[in-house]
């Protein structure tokens, strides 16, 4: 494996000119649609698949030759239309006997690695916090961890790819970490690290691209034609995805809300930012704030978990501080809805997903404050991943690539003869 220097901390954000054009977006292949059809509607017959993707018949009998050949699908029982009429048809289905794939996400505090099948389904995951940063010692970690859950958990299944997630400036067609703030990594060369580590194709991306694709993916239907995902965590970063596409920006930029301007509402306490600026979204509503303001009212904790444990057993300071926060994402969801107008906004925020008086206070918000939002109730959601975020976004890098090109170089499937 090629060294690497020891990350350098910037004291600035890197400007665009620093930052290398990302390579282009990759279009769901023929294949793929087939795939992605037999995962929202398996068991399904090859006509319905056909008048799902606007394929022709004798096409999508093709494509799924090609599926099951490499143990992607499989076909279940013979089946008839009522009282036995029509003709008989063999349905097929998403495979999760023979196939997993790893997933990876790295947070500020700790990295999460996980086991996913086919389906999306969580199988297993391990958190560990970092020693230090370090970025060579973080990836070295983590790679050294996967064979271990592994050999507990896969239960005979073949890993075909890991997934990696992390915050801030992603550039996928590199497989490179351009920026990272809170690591204080520039410029590392994941995919290339992981990939001599573990000896699979690794892909990677922005966790909060990730979860959007595991929306379009796996998630709830109303998350699935038009999405902007807000996430709300040590790093606070959104992501917006249309007709199964995610936007990512020419530098790898977009979705970078962290420094939306927000104030504390007039309160005076608006809190100071890395920027420079004050009332910036992340220094508000970021779990470092959390811990910080807990402590102002005399909560002492150790990590968010605790704070967020408190919160969900009732402590009245606790439950505040999290109203507090969900109002201020209100806020940054407003906005977000007002810029691109999508059919949903999903929060992925632990307040709004654990405690039903923080989604409320979010929809409020963003009710007073919406121009174009006249339903928070149905328009803005929490996550279909709630209890299971950080596992699922590295596991969805992975997946999201199997379902765009199921016939690529996946060294673990049979070649399609």
């Amino acid at each position: 494996m090629t060294s690497l220097p020891a990350p350098a901390r910037r004291s600035r954000p890197p400007r665009r000119s620093e930052i290398p054009p990302a390579g282009p977006g990759r279009r769901v292949s023929g294949t793929g649609s087939v795939l992605g059809a037999i995962l929202d509607h398996g068991p399904v017959a090859r006509s319905t698949v056909a008048r799902l993707t606007g394929l022709s018949p004798a096409s999508v009998t093709g494509h799924v030759g090609q599926l099951l050949s490499r143990g992607l699908v499989r076909e279940s029982a013979e089946t008839t239309g009522p009282r036995g009429l029509g003709r008989p048809h063999v349905p097929v289905e998403i495979d999760t006997a023979r196939f997993l794939v790893a997933g990876a996400h790295i947070a500020v505090a700790h990295s999460t690695v996980s086991l996913m099948d086919l389906r999306g389904r969580v199988v297993a995951e391990e958190r560990k916090p970092h020693r230090d940063t370090d970025p060579r010692r973080v990836l070295d970690d983590l790679a050294a961890r996967l064979p271990r859950l592994t050999a507990a958990h896969a239960a005979g299944r073949q890993v075909l790819a890991l997934g990696v997630a992390t915050g801030h400036r992603v550039d996928t067609a590199a497989g490179v970490v351009v920026d990272h703030p809170h690591l204080g990594w520039c410029a590392v060369p994941v995919r290339e690290i992981l990939t001599a580590a573990t000896g699979l194709p690794v892909h990677v991306d922005s966790h909060s691209r990730a979860l959007a694709r595991a929306e379009q993916m796996f998630g709830e239907v109303s998350t699935r034609a038009s999405t902007v995902l807000l996430f709300v965590g040590a790093v606070v970063d959104a992501a917006f995805a249309t007709s199964g596409e995610l936007h990512r920006g020419p530098r790898s930029g977009a979705g970078s809300v962290a420094h939306l301007p927000l104030g504390a509402g007039g309160s005076g306490d608006a809190e100071s930012c890395g920027c420079g600026r004050t009332g910036c979204l992340q220094s508000e509503v970021s779990e470092r704030a959390m811990i910080r303001r807990a402590a102002e009212q005399s909560l002492y904790v150790g990590t968010f978990q605790e704070l967020l444990d408190h919160a969900l057993a009732g402590e009245p300071r606790a439950v505040d501080l999290f109203r507090r926060r969900a109002r201020l994402v209100g806020r940054a969801a407003a906005l977000l809805l007002d810029m691109f107008d999508p059919e949903c906004l999903v929060v992925v925020e632990p307040g709004a997903g654990r405690l039903p008086e923080c989604l409320a206070d979010l929809r409020e918000e963003v009710g007073m404050r919406s121009s174009v939002c006249d339903d928070p109730e149905r328009a803005v959601v929490p996550s279909s991943f709630t209890g299971s975020v950080l596992a699922t976004a590295g596991g969805a890098v992975a997946l999201g690539a199997l379902y765009t090109d199921p016939l690529g170089p996946w060294p673990a499937l049979p070649a399609v003869s």
